[in-house]
């Protein structure tokens, strides 16, 4: 097939322009036009009142290799490259030992699921629950405040990206097109057709709970093994080389092959590897309060005269800001028509995070802004950072009232250095609740010099966003994982081999998207490492 990239159409074009635009672009009769298939559909909204849908298309004609050679010199007219995706291996004959997968979120799953589609029969650990008793659990905390460690927003099948916006794009490079291949997987797991074509694809938590369980179901077909709150507690090392490990109940699982893609959250399996000596570095992180506005500003801020657009949806944002103490401020997990939910993984923190469903039709945006910090803020340790956050959090449990409400604070009350004592406009979504306080003593004064200095300019591209009444919800401070499990070219551990650090928690990954093109790669790694071996 030829492939035409940017094809500009005005937002209400007519079902037969994309075939006019096509005629046009090739220059061919419409007999000559066999069919063509839409790869990707974004948009231009730079002018509110102009926007264009903008095309990539895949196109089969009766004269391709003619048309090939004509514009062989023409950028935007190519061949379509090869969306299969291609195994790398396939477990040979009476393959005894079995890889072990650690973490059941988006790196886990398509780790495992890849792992078993090539025959090699993985074990999954996950130390919480299945997903829909976990959604219980999770709703539970929400509703009555009540915990469970082992089953919340961080823990359980799906990971964290269960209970997110579901974004499905990420900014990584992804030159082997394995971003495909878990969006066809979670087509054929029930996803909307559409994410393999929009811009900027999302699913939401519902949507995303069956989908989780139909794959779950595909990787035990094909030979797989899942258990879940099989919390991992040791692991052995003989001669700087992974043999096996020990679960919570004592069983112990032997294998030289193990993914370690235990999200950015299980801070106890961090501190267990660095005792064991697996070498881990402080990574940069960000900190900082979820912010929202009325979904309605946002979308005429952004779409104007177009607000409101089935096509364009509910309006998103990416803001950053440069500040004077040389910190960057940025937006972060942007939640279009979304909400702001607890996402504590311990007891006496609050942390908060934003979701939304696939619709995002809920009244308010919300997103994070943050303020990113690295290790020469948290010295001396490489598990520093996770004392940080804890830190704050336990900080934020106290200005919250003690019961896992979160404290938060008008935009302009916390810009002009007083304490809210009233709402405006803006009703909160946070669940448990809220409990309005002055949010200055939640973060190091240079993260609230600067996000007092960045909100006034991030209004000057969101016409808005520093309103008055817009809420400011605390604490923020699971943007990413603190630490950075080393790896080598290998995909393992620069000094456990067999070790094979993933996907958000490991340091290498930020999202849904990019956790499970990373998950790939190691299925990848492992398949052609116990190939080598046998």
């Amino acid at each position: 097939m030829i492939r035409l990239s940017n094809i500009k159409l005005p937002l209400s074009h007519d079902e037969t322009a994309l075939t006019d635009a096509i005629l046009s672009r090739l220059d061919i009769t419409k007999e000559q036009l066999v069919r063509f298939d839409v790869f990707r559909r974004g948009y231009d909204a730079r002018k509110k009142a102009n926007i264009f849908l903008i095309y990539t298309l895949d196109v089969e004609t009766n004269i391709n290799e003619q048309l090939l050679a004509n514009f062989a010199d023409h950028q935007l007219v190519k061949q379509t490259p090869d969306l299969n995706y291609h195994y790398v291996a396939k477990a040979p004959e009476g393959l005894t030992e079995r890889p072990v997968v650690i973490g059941f979120g988006p790196c886990g799953l398509l780790s495992g699921l890849v792992l078993a589609q090539m025959g090699y029969k993985p074990i999954i650990l996950e130390r919480g629950k299945e997903v829909r008793e976990r959604t219980k659990d999770t709703f539970g905390f929400w509703r009555k405040k009540q915990l469970n460690t082992e089953s919340n927003v961080q823990f359980g099948e799906g990971g964290a990206g269960t209970f997110s916006d579901g974004k499905l794009y990420s900014q990584v490079k992804d030159p082997k097109l394995h971003g495909r291949k878990v969006l066809e997987e979670f087509v054929a797991s029930g996803a909307p057709e559409e994410i393999m074509y929009v811009s900027k694809p999302h699913i939401g938590t519902f949507k995303l709970v069956s989908m989780v369980e139909k794959m779950r179901a595909k990787i035990i077909e094909l030979g797989g093994e899942i258990r879940f709150s099989a919390r991992v507690d040791d692991i052995d090392r003989e001669d700087g080389q992974i043999t096996g490990l020990t679960l919570s109940n004592g069983e112990k699982i032997n294998s030289r092959h193990i993914v370690l893609a235990i999200g950015h959250s299980a801070r106890d399996t961090f501190e267990m590897l660095h005792d064991k000596g697996v070498y881990i570095e402080a990574k940069p992180f960000s900190i900082g309060f979820r912010i929202e506005h009325e979904q309605s500003m946002i979308d005429d801020a952004r779409f104007g005269p177009n607000a409101g657009n089935e096509i364009l949806g509910a309006a998103d944002y990416k803001l950053v800001h440069h500040c004077k103490n040389g910190r960057s401020v940025y937006s972060f997990c942007m939640c279009p028509g979304g909400t702001v939910v607890a996402a504590t993984s311990e007891e006496k923190c609050v942390v908060t995070n934003g979701m939304s469903q696939y619709s995002r039709n809920e009244r308010n945006a919300n997103s994070a802004v943050v303020v990113g910090i690295d290790p020469s803020d948290y010295p001396g340790h490489p598990l520093a950072g996770i004392a940080l956050q804890r830190q704050l959090e336990g900080n934020a449990y106290l200005l919250g009232g003690e019961n896992y409400d979160a404290p938060a604070q008008k935009v302009g009350d916390f810009l002009r250095g007083n304490q809210s004592n009233e709402l405006g406009k803006i009703k909160p979504s946070f669940k448990p609740g809220i409990k309005l306080t002055d949010l200055s003593k939640a973060l190091p004064d240079f993260c609230v010099e600067a996000i007092r200095e960045a909100i006034p300019e991030f209004n000057k591209k969101i016409k808005g966003f520093s309103t008055d009444d817009a809420l400011l919800t605390g604490v923020e401070t699971r943007t990413s994982s603190p630490i950075n499990i080393k790896r080598g070219a290998d995909f393992q551990s620069i000094n456990t081999k067999g070790l094979y650090p993933a996907g958000e928690g490991a340091g290498y990954a930020g999202g849904i998207m990019s956790s499970a093109i990373d998950g790939i790669k190691i299925a990848e790694a492992i398949a052609l490492s116990i190939n080598s071996k046998v």
